[in-house]
């Protein structure tokens, strides 16, 4: 687990400066970028994130495997897409900045998923700091565990871990996992797919989900052409905001139901039961728009 400490020291360095992908000299050919970015597209909506997300987009530059960053605005209002434009010139990196003018995460995650081209799509959030390996390791998990995993679950480590509590994180999601394979055991912002089985499945779609835990309710529709990939060498760090979800908690009978109903009835747990249940509380994934709370992962 000292890799991991490593990782979160690195945060703080800069990013490397690669070929810039507005340089007409160094541009790739049409041959080239294809094969640079056929496997790889990463999503993150982004509103009003202009203080962390350059940090994001730093670690995600150091990744080992090369991609195509599609960012979408949500109707920022603090100059987060100019943070993110000096942040990946600067870095060099192929990306392009989407708009989506319909308040919430889901539609925005809808508009980037809309605009993927390559094998993998890697979803991830704008204040979470994510491993040069990441990437890497997710491929690694789709490529030698056959064309039945269709998913990937990284687990969240705290950006203060010690060693034995990112240990006790892998080793608590590994055997969750093992246990119930058919459940979601992790955030949106872990989660990396095969994009024709999350295009085949329907994802994320405010006709289908509109309220929080949109990531369980998608993992479940996943899960029914596939299985997940984990390993204790997946993992992001979400940032420290993160800590109060009080107003976004779901209930402990929600959380036991959500674990003891039989994967063949969870479409009737969450279209039945737990959305009428979280539209009556007012739990529609817009409240993640304030950013101090946060749904827990399981």
């Amino acid at each position: 687990m000292s890799e991991i400490s490593a990782s979160l020291r690195a945060r703080r360095e800069p990013s490397p400066v690669g070929t810039r992908a507005s340089s007409e000299a160094a541009r790739p050919t049409a041959q080239e970028a294809a094969h640079r970015h056929d496997r790889w597209s990463i999503v993150i909506p982004f509103y009003n994130e202009a203080p962390v997300i350059g940090a994001t987009l730093a670690s995600i530059c150091r990744q080992t495997r090369p991609f195509r960053l599609i960012l979408v605005d949500n109707g920022s209002d603090d100059g987060g897409a100019d943070v993110c434009r000096k942040v990946l010139d600067r870095a060099g990196a192929d990306y392009r900045i989407l708009d989506e003018s319909r308040a919430g995460q889901v539609h925005a995650l809808a508009c980037g998923i809309a605009a993927v081209e390559t094998e993998f799509v890697a979803i991830m959030d704008a204040d979470v700091h994510y491993p040069a390996h990441y990437l890497e390791v997710a491929e690694a998990l789709f490529d030698g565990r056959g064309e039945e995993t269709v998913a990937t679950s990284a687990y969240f480590v705290p950006p203060d871990a010690t060693p034995l509590r990112a240990a006790l994180a892998a080793a608590h999601q590994l055997l969750a996992a093992k246990l119930l394979p058919k459940q979601n055991h992790t955030g949106g912002a872990g989660h990396c797919f095969r994009t024709e089985v999350l295009r085949e499945a329907g994802g994320y779609s405010p006709d289908r989900w509109r309220f929080v835990l949109k990531d369980h309710e998608l993992m479940h529709r996943i899960l029914k052409h596939g299985r997940q990939a984990l390993s204790r060498r997946l993992w992001c760090a979400p940032s420290e905001r993160r800590g109060d979800r009080r107003r976004v908690r779901w209930t402990l009978a929600e959380r036991l139901a959500y674990h003891f109903t039989p994967f063949a009835l969870k479409d009737r747990y969450f279209h039945r039961w737990l959305g009428p249940r979280f539209d009556r509380r007012g739990l529609g994934d817009v409240v993640l728009r304030d950013r101090t709370t946060v749904p827990e992962a399981s």
